[in-house]
């Protein structure tokens, strides 16, 4: 086999990552700054329209979280190799560079949140101006500076030290999460926040809602068996994840999603740029404990998305080592880190990063679920995913068919989002899956009834 498209297949020995491992990562992965700022964005649907959309949507895409989780842990290999069945093994550059850069944006999303906690801390102890204040850029990139320290630490301590930070994480998160709703239904009733009205300039439809939420789920599939390889039992692969997932979005973005319409009811104003974890923190008045809980929460959802950015860039370049790879990502992270600083609005930035995820990730997730389980009926050999002599080369190493699928997808989407209908009720994101992985199956179908026939 040619070493230049080498897959590492993990083998039983070495899956060492337990049922509780694999909880206390999903719950820790979406236990973060970014799930708490997503449940501010959706407040503007009102809070029972935000619960609805948050149910729909995370269910049905931690669905397929446990399905790319099944085929991490049968194949021992990780998300982005797997594509290389369904896109080609040089096909698979595509996936991988959208689960790089979207893994990148992620782990920037939740370093800059964090950073904003540490400008509040500077501002505690030594007065400097706290982000969004005349100057306070200063201490907005110092926060940057040390969590990017912080995530580079964790990889050279290597995977042992990310269970450790996951472990401990979770502990703080599930005290974080009770503290936050006690000072919250204190302040403001829960009657209150459950009957305010969203001002109708600001309202957001629940199909916009649906691709929001869809977008910042789905994210994570493509990571799921870049960590499911590490299990031994197809449980831990499946139910751990969904359920570690769903809870730690129920419960980070319900309490995003309350905290914000708390500070509207007691203010007066909705501000969706105020809905970050460290500015509501510090209007509720929790102080410097809180900001800490808050970069360590970042450390454990960023601990998921260098993992999983490393693999992809792993996939693209196999001379790299993952280490290396996961260094390199990380000094890229950091680097993206600071465009909101330059931008002038982190919401507007955020708000443009999700457009994209929700518009690539979704036919990518479909075309490669309907390949594994309905066209290669759950039989990838870990071996042909590296051969450029094996099934999966198909015309010099791209599979026309994914890719040209993936590109309609994309267009698709952005057509189907300026449908008043599917603006208003559905979303777009999970009708373009359904409708690339139809014809995906389709399409080959009719291939193998051609070639079977010759």
């Amino acid at each position: 086999m040619d070493s230049k498209y080498r897959v590492e297949s993990i083998k039983k020995q070495y899956r060492h990552m337990t049922y509780w491992d694999m909880f206390a990562t999903w719950i820790g992965a979406n236990a973060n700054n970014g799930t708490w700022f997503i449940g501010g964005i959706i407040a503007a649907c009102g809070f029972w329209g935000g619960i609805k959309a948050l149910l729909i949507a995370s269910s049905i895409s931690y669905i397929f979280l446990m399905m790319v989780g099944y085929m991490g842990t049968k194949t021992g290999v990780s998300t982005m190799a797997l594509s290389r069945a369904s896109f080609g093994i040089r096909g698979s550059i595509i996936p991988s560079l959208v689960n790089l850069t979207q893994f990148v944006g992620w782990t920037a999303v939740n370093t800059f949140i964090a950073a904003t906690s540490v400008s509040y801390i500077l501002h505690s102890f030594w007065g400097w101006p706290f982000y969004g204040q005349p100057g306070g850029n200063l201490g907005l990139i110092v926060g940057i500076v040390v969590m990017s320290i912080l995530h580079l630490l964790s990889i050279v301590a290597g995977q042992r030290s990310i269970q450790i930070i996951e472990r401990i994480g979770i502990i703080l998160v599930i005290i974080f999460v009770i503290w936050e709703s006690v000072v919250v239904f204190h302040d403001v009733s829960f009657s209150q926040i459950a009957h305010w009205q969203v001002p109708q300039h600001l309202k957001m439809d629940q199909g916009t809602a649906m691709d929001t939420l869809a977008a910042f789920n789905l994210a994570w599939v493509t990571a799921g068996a870049d960590f499911t390889r590490f299990t031994k039992k197809v449980n831990t692969a499946t139910t751990a994840p969904f359920l570690g997932a769903n809870l730690g979005v129920f419960g980070f973005a319900f309490i995003g999603l309350s905290a914000t319409i708390s500070i509207a009811v007691s203010s007066g104003v909705y501000d969706p740029n105020n809905s970050d974890p460290s500015t509501i923190a510090n209007r509720l008045g929790l102080g410097v404990i809180a900001m800490i809980v808050i970069m360590l929460t970042s450390m454990t959802a960023n601990a998921v998305n260098i993992q999983a950015a490393g693999s992809a860039l792993n996939n693209m370049f196999s001379k790299l080592s993952l280490k290396q790879s996961l260094l390199i990502t990380t000094i890229i992270a950091t680097v993206v880190t600071f465009i909101p600083v330059f931008y002038g609005s982190f919401l507007t930035t955020f708000t443009a990063f999700l457009d994209y995820v929700g518009m690539v990730l979704g036919p990518i997730i479909s075309i490669m679920v309907v390949d594994y389980f309905l066209i290669a009926k759950q039989r990838y050999a870990a071996k042909d995913l590296g051969d450029p002599h094996g099934p999966y080369w198909y015309h010099k190493g791209i599979h026309w068919t994914a890719f040209g699928l993936w590109i309609f997808g994309v267009l698709i989407y952005s057509a189907l989002q300026r449908v008043s209908f599917v603006q208003k009720y559905t979303g777009a994101t999970f009708l373009v899956m359904i409708l690339i992985g139809c014809l995906y199956w389709g399409i080959m179908q009719l291939e193998k009834g051609k070639h079977n026939a010759n």
